[in-house]
């Protein structure tokens, strides 16, 4: 399967689909969801051939997105790559809210610039890259937000259908940029998890393919690259802490994926940061799960929070995030709506950005941890803001 060229760094090194639960390889030529065995039924993770000697200076003079890593991702053929410029966001210092940090560095990688503006466009690039070369026409998913515009994008620029299920809750702006971007759009009663039974429903009847989250391979693919970004752009030493903010929690899997992946490549040493799950108090499985030692989420929606894509009341690969914040010797925190409003107001009247309350929320989290001793004098402290508080602004109050 795998087609590569190593003298000149082109091609996928991707073996096959590996199941991280019951190790179950699957045939990534052909379409996958998630595992076949009954018994597990968890989310795949792609694997590549990492022993070819692959050397980190194959991305000097590549173009800065998130295709420069194209070795580690599942796409065969670059002519099925669907891009509309996404990755490579910038990590940018705390300059104003010093007194707040002390004597850690701290900063924002900031994924709002990304396509439809947040890190989605990561995810649903590979998802569609990968759907398209494996002939797929008609893709759906179930969504907080984000997640829809990102698909409607990255399907229009592939020529393919997309159906999204959305929360009647959900901000009017999301929805207004899935039928602009021709999307067939679908608002329901209920949270994201209704949103995701009627998809999976629908999707066996009529043929789709699902994007859920984690319910595929590929999604996960593409949010890994903020973890080879992240390594790249702090010269190949990685921040002491990185904090998360954790609906679904691809990219908190994705980013340990690709932690592992680059220190077999030998371009990182052992060293990883320690990992924290922020939620949203209205849904805060996670943290519950975490703090009782459990290694599954009990189901928790609590209702509306302005942070639409925290409320994920069961996340599908739970007992990969609880297994990535242990082996990271991380930590699990939940952040009030009250909070967040005022972390969100406070960061863009000192430092001039315009944040998603989802990212909005590692700001006091932080501040907390700090307060605890958890986080501790002289450690660099990574926070992602996964996307823009413009689409936002229906569920703040400004004042």
């Amino acid at each position: 399967m795998m087609v590569t060229d190593i003298e000149t760094g082109t091609g996928s090194l991707i073996k096959n689909l590996t199941c991280p639960e019951c190790g179950t390889v699957h045939n990534g030529d052909v379409i996958n969801t998630v595992c076949v065995n009954d018994a597990c039924r968890s989310t795949l993770f792609a694997t590549y051939n990492l022993d070819v000697g692959l050397d980190k200076s194959i991305l000097l003079k590549r173009p800065a997105d998130m295709w420069r890593y194209k070795e580690l991702l599942p796409v065969l053929d670059e002519k099925n790559i669907v891009t509309l410029g996404e990755g490579f966001t910038p990590i940018i210092p705390i300059e104003n809210l010093k007194q707040f940090i002390g004597d850690n560095e701290v900063f924002w990688k900031d994924e709002s610039g990304n396509p439809t503006g947040s890190f989605k466009a990561r995810g649903l690039s590979a998802a569609v890259s990968k759907a398209k070369e494996l002939g797929i026409e008609t893709i759906a998913t179930p969504t907080a937000g984000n997640a829809g515009g990102a698909l409607a994008a990255y399907a229009a620029r592939a020529g393919v259908k997309a159906i999204v299920y959305m929360p009647k809750l959900t901000p009017q702006v999301f929805k207004d940029e899935c039928r602009l971007y021709g999307a067939e759009l679908v608002a329901i009663d209920g949270n994201i998890s209704d949103c995701g039974k009627l998809v999976n429903e629908l999707a066996l009847q009529n043929g789709w393919f699902q994007v859920s989250t984690l319910k595929e391979p590929y999604r996960l693919e593409g949010k890994k690259t903020m973890g080879y970004e992240i390594a790249e752009q702090f010269n190949w030493q990685l921040p002491d802490v990185i904090l998360y903010p954790t609906g679904g929690g691809t990219g908190l899997i994705g980013m340990w994926k690709a932690f592992n992946e680059m220190e077999r490549l030998g371009w990182i040493g052992s060293n990883r940061p320690r990992m924290v799950a922020v939620q949203s108090e209205s849904c805060n499985g996670i943290v519950s799960a975490f703090n009782a030692g459990l290694p599954v989420s009990e189901f928790a929606d609590g209702g509306f929070t302005i942070a639409n894509g925290l409320r994920v009341p069961k996340p599908y690969a739970d007992r990969q995030i609880l297994k990535v914040l242990r082996e990271s010797n991380g930590a699990a925190i939940t952040i009030s709506d009250h909070e967040m409003s005022a972390a969100l107001k406070e960061i863009a009247r000192n430092e001039g950005m315009l944040m998603a309350p989802e990212g909005a929320a590692l700001w006091q989290a932080f501040k907390k941890l700090k307060a605890t001793g958890w986080i501790e004098a002289g450690e660099k402290v990574l926070m992602i803001n996964t996307g823009s508080g413009y689409k936002y602004l229906e569920n703040i109050d400004i004042h």
